[in-house]
């Protein structure tokens, strides 16, 4: 089944469809949201709040259009309202993930590190273009922000990135 098929089944009244984007997302979902809250419980709990948002709100998603940059907004306000209410970094986000992959370079390592040196927005922009490639226009749609902005934004990040990749993988 795909993201558009189970999204009709769901609208049909066939709600254990909607397993099909838990299933095809959630790793993925968890992924973006430790990145963004920097918690692991804090990541599991917006992205079990997005799921359910994504599921009442199931009726606005354009089936034309991807899933997950739909239902990433949803998990984006989420991630911050959780960010919010915590207000700690106290935990790593993905680089406990990335380090029990026994095929990841030091190279890769390295860079993993780098991005969690850097901010959760800037970490953001960094993973959803150049390693999930976003496209200027996803991201300016999933941050409610200009494509320009985007791209100067994105310019910072990586400059904030080489700069934490010259000056000291951990």
């Amino acid at each position: 089944m795909d993201d558009a098929a189970a999204s009709r089944a769901c609208r049909a009244g066939h709600v254990d469809a909607f397993r099909h984007f838990v299933d095809r997302y959630q790793g993925r979902a968890l992924a973006h949201a430790r990145l963004l809250t920097r918690n692991e419980a804090d990541a599991a709990d917006a992205a079990q709040d997005a799921f359910l948002d994504a599921f009442r709100a199931l009726a606005a998603f354009d089936a034309s259009r991807p899933f997950y940059a739909w239902f990433y907004v949803l998990l984006r306000n989420r991630c911050f309202k959780q960010r919010a209410r915590r207000r700690t970094r106290s935990e790593s986000g993905v680089l406990p993930e990335v380090a029990g992959d026994p095929d990841i370079s030091p190279e890769r390592m390295d860079l993993w590190r780098a991005i969690e040196r850097l901010s959760p927005e800037d970490a953001e922009l960094i993973v959803l273009k150049h390693l999930e490639g976003w496209t200027y226009e996803e991201l300016s749609a999933a941050l409610n922000v200009p494509r320009g902005t985007v791209m100067s934004r994105l310019y910072a990040a990586r400059r904030r990135l080489q700069a934490g990749l010259a000056g000291g993988a951990s």
